[in-house]
C-alpha cells in the first residue's frame, strides 16, 4: 500500500470516531507523517482527546495521557530516581512521557516550570535527568491540548513551546444536524471498538516517504516570500523564524503524499500556511491585550492572497 493510500485509510477510519472533522483529521495525520507534534486548541468537549487516542489508536502507537495541573511536577511527566532500600542504590522509574505518544491534556493548566519539560524531548526526541540522557520510543509524538486563555486557571504556553509545535488545530462545535444524529446513535465509547489499520513502522514508513518528497527551488522562495511578508506586516510585532520555514515546508511534503506526488507544490504550502503559521505569531494587538487565535488566521490568510504563487 502506497502513502496516498495508506493515509487516506487512516483518515476514513479515524472518520469513525471524529465525526464532521475531515478536515482537521487530514492536518492532524499530516502532522504525524511530518514528524511533528500536534496542537489542539478549543473549549472543553468538543473532541481533542477522542481524537488524539484515536490516533495512537489507528497506529497501535503506545499511548499516556497527562492531565496537566497547577500542582504538576516535572518528574510527574519524565520520571525520578527512586531509592531501592534492599539494594542500597537508586533506580529510574520512567514517566509517561516514554511511550510513542503522549497526549498532555490541557497543557496551559500547569506552571511554565513543568510545560518546560517537555521542550528537549519534542526537539530532540529524548530526555536528560541527573547527568543521563535517556532516548524516547521512535516514533515520538506530542499532542497537546490547550484551553482559550480567557478560561479560569490557564497559563499562556510561551512562544518557545509553541514554536515546538508543527502544527495548531481547532475542532470547533459540530454541525448541528451531526450532533443531532450522534445523540441518536452513539452507545458508549466508540474509541472502545476502534481497531488499528496500521503499525508504528508504518508511521515510520510515512515519514521517510514525506522525507523524500522535493522541494522545487521556485516553491522554497515562495515559502520564504510568505515568511519575509509576516517579519514586515505593519499589524505584526513579530514574525516567524527560519524554524517556522522549516516547519511549513516539512508539513507541506507531507501533504503531498495525499496526491502521490513526489514534489512539493505552492498549493501544498497554502493548505498548511495556517495550520503551521498561525500560533508562531506575535500581533501588535497581543501586547495591548486584543488578541485572538481568529485574527492570527485571518492574518496568514491575508499573506496567502497578497504573495503570488509560482506558476
Amino acid at each position: 500500500m502506497n502513502a496516498a493510500d495508506l493515509l487516506k485509510k487512516l483518515h476514513a477510519h479515524l472518520g469513525q470516531v471524529v465525526l464532521g472533522k475531515p478536515d482537521q483529521t487530514k492536518l492532524a495525520l499530516t502532522c504525524l507523517a511530518a514528524r511533528g507534534h500536534l496542537l489542539l486548541e478549543d473549549v472543553p468537549g468538543v473532541g481533542k482527546t477522542t481524537l488524539a487516542e484515536g490516533l495512537a489508536r489507528a497506529f497501535a502507537l503506545s499511548f499516556a495521557r497527562v492531565q496537566f495541573t497547577a500542582d504538576l511536577l516535572p518528574s510527574d511527566v519524565l520520571g525520578t530516581q527512586v531509592f531501592l532500600p534492599q539494594q542500597g542504590s537508586f533506580e529510574f522509574r520512567a514517566g509517561p512521557i516514554f511511550h510513542q505518544l503522549l497526549l498532555a491534556d490541557e497543557l496551559n493548566r500547569a506552571p511554565p516550570r513543568t510545560q518546560s519539560a517537555l521542550l528537549e524531548a519534542m526537539a530532540q526526541g529524548q530526555v536528560s535527568l541527573d547527568g543521563v540522557t535517556r532516548p524516547l520510543p521512535a516514533p515520538f509524538v506530542v499532542i497537546a491540548t490547550q484551553n482559550p486563555l480567557d478560561l479560569a486557571g490557564t497559563y499562556p504556553l510561551p512562544d518557545s513551546q509553541l514554536d515546538r509545535f508543527l502544527i495548531r488545530l481547532s475542532l470547533g462545535h459540530l454541525d448541528p444536524a451531526i450532533e443531532a444524529d450522534l445523540l441518536v446513535s452513539r452507545r458508549g465509547d466508540p474509541l472502545h471498538t476502534l481497531q488499528p489499520v496500521a503499525s508504528s513502522a508504518e508511521l515510520m514508513e510515512l515519514q521517510a516517504a514525506a522525507d523524500r518528497v522535493q522541494v522545487p527551488k521556485e516553491v522554497a522562495e515562495y515559502a520564504v516570500r510568505l515568511a519575509q511578508e509576516t517579519r514586515t506586516h505593519s499589524e505584526i510585532e513579530r514574525g516567524v523564524s527560519t524554524r517556522a520555514v522549516l516547519a511549513l515546508v516539512s508539513a507541506a511534503r507531507a501533504w503531498a503524499l495525499w496526491d502521490e506526488r513526489t514534489f512539493v507544490s505552492p498549493g501544498d504550502v497554502r493548505a498548511v500556511l495556517r495550520a503551521t503559521l498561525s500560533h508562531r505569531l506575535v500581533l501588535k494587538s497581543s501586547l495591548q491585550g486584543g488578541f485572538s487565535r481568529e485574527e492570527a488566521g485571518h492574518l496568514v490568510d491575508e499573506l496567502a492572497r497578497r504573495v503570488p504563487a509560482p506558476r
